[in-house]
């Protein structure tokens, strides 16, 4: 059995990097355009084709998540995210790249609702409104650090 803190701390960090991709990739913008071209539209989709899929999707993620299991569809989330990361590292033009954020802000919505529907199915009372508290916290916490990040991942690892 898995113990509550430990739960709490993989849906925080579910949603933290579905959050965390919405803006890291923002400082990324001109690098991305140096290295793959595509120009303004293709920056433009990248950071909007992300934004759509999450947005999209999320409310039918939480109805599958209902479904099919929270624990389920959050392993099908992350392991969708990482390949779509690993996709778009590697992305050898503007389309494999876009193509990969599309896939990658699906996976996002998958992770949101599970991991929040994770932590309502664990904890109960007054250790639920904290455990939502810090899940709230650190999720916003990823939209101000990711152009950090992002500027710090431009800089050393392109």
């Amino acid at each position: 059995m898995t113990s509550p803190t430990r739960i709490l701390w993989i849906a925080i960090l579910a949603s933290f990097v579905s959050f965390l991709d919405g803006t890291i990739v923002n400082v990324a913008l001109p690098a991305i355009d140096r290295e793959l071209g595509g120009g303004l539209s293709t920056q433009q989709w990248v950071v909007d084709g992300y934004l759509i899929t999450l947005g999209a999707l999320m409310l039918l993620a939480g109805s599958v998540s209902d479904a099919f299991g929270r624990a389920l569809v959050l392993r099908i989330g992350l392991v969708g995210f990482g390949v779509a990361s690993v996709a778009i590292a590697l992305a050898p033009d503007p389309l494999i790249l876009v193509i990969a954020r599309l896939v990658q802000g699906a996976a996002g919505a998958f992770l949101v609702p599970s991991s929040l529907a994770l932590i309502t199915s664990t904890f109960s009372g007054a250790a639920q409104a904290k455990a939502i508290g810090t899940w709230t916290s650190f999720t916003t916490g990823a939209m101000v650090v990711g152009p950090v990040i992002g500027g710090v991942l431009v800089d050393l690892a392109s």
